[in-house]
Order: C-alpha cells, then structure tokens, then sequence
C-alpha cells in the first residue's frame, strides 16, 4: 500500500492518522534507517533541511498535520530551549536505494507529515496508546504522599 499525504488528512482524528500511518515494523529489515552513515549524510545536507523547513510551515508545527495537536516536544541544549522537536516522517518508508539513486520518494511532499517524537516512535511498531498524550491531572496537597491523603 502506497500512502500519500492527500489520502491522510482526509482523516479528521488523531486515531485515524495514526492508524492509516502506522508501519508494524520489523526488528533487523535491512532499510534506511539500518546504515547510519546514509541515515547522517541525508539527514545533514542543506537540500533535506530546506525541504524540512517547508513541510513544517505547511502542517504547522503540528502532530500528524492536526492543528489541535501542536508539538510541544523541545529540543534542549545546554539547558536552553531552542526549538520545537519536529520530525518528518516519511509515509513510504525510504530505502538504501533510495537515497543511492536520490529518487523522488526523498523529497516528495506527499510522501511526508510531522509528527512528535513520541508519535514517530509509536507509529514504527503500532502502538497508539503510545502516541497519545496523557490527560492532564489537576494537581491537590498530599496527592504524592497516600499516607497523608485528605490531611489537613
């Protein structure tokens, strides 16, 4: 099955996007992600990071293209919050062949979607529940400490 973008954000929930998107991977397939040094070189070339840039203008920072879902993920470094953690995720999973040959897969619009890091990870082996935020839990005195619940 050929995914596209187009197809994907006919889907109006979270669920659904996850659920057309999700990949079941496989421990040890040989693919892309499996030769790091082709993994480093793509993921550091100006040509990817322009690319990136226009795709996340395009879904709006957001999870899975869902403005009711902006990544709130940051990337810190030396303690300073410098960025959202915006991945792109590539629907059709790339190849070594792929990116040897420089195929239109690379750098086709329909072929890509943000997503959170914690979807991205979620979506490689199907686990919704792991993609999901947790709801917010109001916090009350004593709510860490069950011995003293209700005390005053």
């Amino acid at each position: 099955m050929i995914r596209r973008y187009s197809e994907l954000i006919r889907y109006a929930t979270f669920d659904d996007r996850f659920n057309y998107l999700k990949l079941w991977g496989k421990v040890g397939v040989d693919t892309f992600g499996f030769d790091r040094y082709l993994n480093q070189d793509f993921y550091r070339s100006s040509e990817w990071r322009r690319f990136r840039d226009q795709i996340i203008v395009r879904d709006g920072g957001c999870d899975l293209g869902l403005a009711e879902c902006p990544i709130t993920d940051w990337i810190i470094r030396d303690g300073i919050a410098i960025r959202p953690k915006v991945i792109i995720h590539h629907l059709n999973p790339l190849t070594k062949e792929d990116i040897l040959q420089h195929t239109d897969a690379l750098f086709d619009p329909e072929n890509v979607i943000c997503v959170s890091d914690r979807t991205h990870k979620a979506l490689h082996y199907g686990a919704l529940e792991l993609a999901k935020p947790k709801e917010f839990e109001e916090r009350t005195p004593f709510d860490t400490c069950p011995w003293r619940k209700g005390a005053n």
